[in-house]
């Protein structure tokens, strides 16, 4: 399923080629199959290209091909590397969409100092690893910046404090870009998620009567959070494929939204907060600064 350029197989330099980030299972692997399937060139990485199993098979199940690729979002160089494999094999990058993270579930009395950095690495520094090196190619191309955030880069919540940090960082930073970008004709959008049915849940790795037990002072708090939170991915959780759907639309829309919600959930959830949802009055007031 992956298919690097070969001198036998001269890529077609017209194909709009989209780099999208953490693809081994959930958004990600649903978003790398529907842009294959959208006639997108698809180059779909993952840390860990021993897990591309389940992504080979759904795009052999939808019929499209994928360009698997190895890319750590921590690495500097290995994003490099990715990026520049990209260039030289097509000649082109016309969308990234940033969708690696890792979940976090914690507070702050009761972990390190150093375990809020480790989430801010993946989710946040992550994110502008592979965002700097895109950027002078999406340039050249007027490219769209893509990235899954959460309602969680929203509205803060218990027990999430690092996670939402790094999301919340993650949402400022792009909104913050967003008119920089657009003055050198680089659109950015922020996909944002409410409960996905994703083994994005499961790699928290959290064991939930330990950690209720280790909780101490904040137990009982606690476990009426993951009660609260167990009930609401059985009984609300949205599929990855309907998540994937806001994915393209940010990446397929003659002038996408910065703020795009994934589910008529998250709309609400996060319009507790947002009255201005879609981003447009922020961005309308904030282009004119540079324009």
């Amino acid at each position: 399923m992956s298919t690097h350029p070969t001198a036998a197989t001269t890529p077609d330099a017209s194909l709009r080629t989209v780099l999208i980030t953490g693809t081994s299972s959930g958004i990600g692997l649903a978003a790398a199959v529907a842009a294959a399937r959208a006639g997108w060139r698809t180059v779909a990485t993952l840390r860990d290209t021993g897990r591309a199993d389940a992504l080979r098979k759904a795009a052999a199940e939808a019929g499209v091909e994928l360009d698997i690729r190895q890319l750590d979002v921590v690495d500097e160089d290995s994003v490099a590397a990715a990026v520049a494999g990209i260039i030289a094999d097509y000649g082109r990058l016309d969308a990234v969409v940033n969708n690696a993270g890792a979940g976090h579930v914690g507070t702050l009395e009761l972990e390190s100092v150093a375990d809020v950095r480790e989430v801010m690495e993946v989710n946040f520094f992550g994110v502008l690893n592979v965002s700097k090196a895109a950027l002078p190619h999406l340039r050249a191309t007027g490219g769209r910046l893509i990235t899954v955030t959460s309602v969680g880069g929203v509205v803060g919540q218990p027990f999430n404090e690092a996670y939402c940090a790094a999301k919340f960082a993650v949402e400022g930073y792009m909104e913050s870009l967003a008119p920089v970008a657009a003055a050198v004709g680089v659109a950015v959008s922020v996909v944002e998620p409410g409960a996905v049915a994703t083994e994005f849940v499961n790699n928290i790795g959290i064991d939930i009567d330990a950690t209720v037990a280790a909780a101490g002072p904040y137990a009982d708090a606690m476990r009426h959070y993951i009660d609260r939170t167990v009930a609401q991915f059985m009984n609300g959780a949205q599929t990855p494929a309907g998540a994937a759907e806001a994915v393209m639309e940010a990446l397929t829309a003659e002038t996408p939204a910065f703020r795009i919600q994934t589910s008529a959930w998250a709309r609400g959830f996060t319009g507790t907060k947002l009255a201005d949802q879609d981003g447009s009055a922020v961005l309308g007031m904030t282009n004119a600064w540079v324009a």
